[in-house]
């Protein structure tokens, strides 16, 4: 009779354990679970796509013809960094002119609109008009609030480093990037002397990396030398200048994702009267280039970044 008793105690012992267990999971499985949220997706930066303007005097009409090309086919631009030259065409390129713009103000430009000759002194010009046609032109907007982010390179001549210019006067920025050493007077700001970028960085493309370049397309108009005898003082000092650019370009240029290389070679450096032909020979290096160009673009809207 015990054992009976003692098989029926566990019996129950059992069954209870079972129908708590029981509860126990319908209760668990009743209990409202933690909602775990959503995996936050950053959005994709856009493609920043950098316009690199090399220096070249003259030969800088070229540029109007590359920026024709790349506006006509819709090539975005979201930074452009202009040496010389480069930072006189690109300055009012970012300000809001469009090719069709440049191209005018090209055609009617002349030598007395940008440079005062005057005694030498550390230079034949001293660039005071070209710093004005540009604030004029520009209509005095500094460079932070140009359409287009704008850096213009010039030279510190006193330490020899490259500076570059992303605010403040956009006119004496340009005048700095531009003093051609001899031939420009150097710019002074802030105490400190300027020279042309190109004694640097003829090409900048390192900068436009610096600034967060996806995309650089540079634009070199130094590389293509005839064999031209000078005929002036002038001319020469030119020549000898664009030869260094040659030479300085090549290592910055292997930094870009393509290179647009107008043949400008017989143009010379200090000749305004070939503006037709250089901004024609722009037109047809950036033509053969919009296939390298659209190729590096097609990379970035599969990544879904334009």
């Amino acid at each position: 009779m015990l054992n009976g008793w003692n098989f029926s105690i566990k019996y129950l012992k059992i069954k209870a354990l079972l129908l708590l267990l029981f509860v126990s999971l319908l209760v668990l499985s009743c209990a409202p679970r933690a909602v775990q949220p959503p995996p936050v997706l950053l959005p994709k930066k856009p493609v920043k796509v950098a316009l690199v303007l090399g220096a070249g005097a003259a030969r800088g009409f070229a540029h109007v013809g590359v920026i024709k090309v790349l506006e006509a086919n819709h090539i975005p631009i979201s930074m452009i960094v202009g040496t010389s030259v480069g930072s006189f065409v690109g300055s009012l390129y970012a300000y809001g002119y469009s090719a069709y713009d440049l191209q005018k103000i090209a055609n009617s430009i002349t030598k007395d609109d940008i440079a005062d000759i005057t005694l030498p002194d550390n230079g034949f010009l001293k660039g005071e008009r070209l710093e004005s046609f540009v604030d004029r032109m520009v209509h005095n907007t500094p460079i932070e609030k140009l359409k287009i982010p704008f850096y213009a390179v010039a030279t510190d001549i006193q330490s020899g480093k490259e500076v570059v210019f992303g605010k403040g006067d956009t006119g004496m920025a340009v005048r700095a990037s531009c003093s051609i050493p001899g031939v420009f007077r150097p710019a002074v700001i802030n105490g400190r002397m300027y020279v042309d970028g190109g004694v640097v960085s003829p090409v900048a493309v390192q900068e436009a990396r610096r600034y967060g370049a996806d995309i650089v397309i540079a634009v070199d108009i130094s590389a293509d030398m005839d064999d031209a005898r000078p005929t002036g003082t002038l001319d020469t000092m030119l020549k000898s200048v664009d030869i260094m650019y040659s030479k300085i370009s090549y290592a910055q240029l292997a930094k870009a994702d393509v290179v647009i290389r107008p043949r400008v070679g017989y143009i010379g450096s200090s000749d305004f009267s070939r503006k037709y032909d250089a901004m024609l020979e722009g037109e047809r290096a950036a033509q053969a280039a919009l296939p390298a160009i659209r190729q590096k673009l097609e990379q970035f809207r599969k990544e879904g970044r334009i």
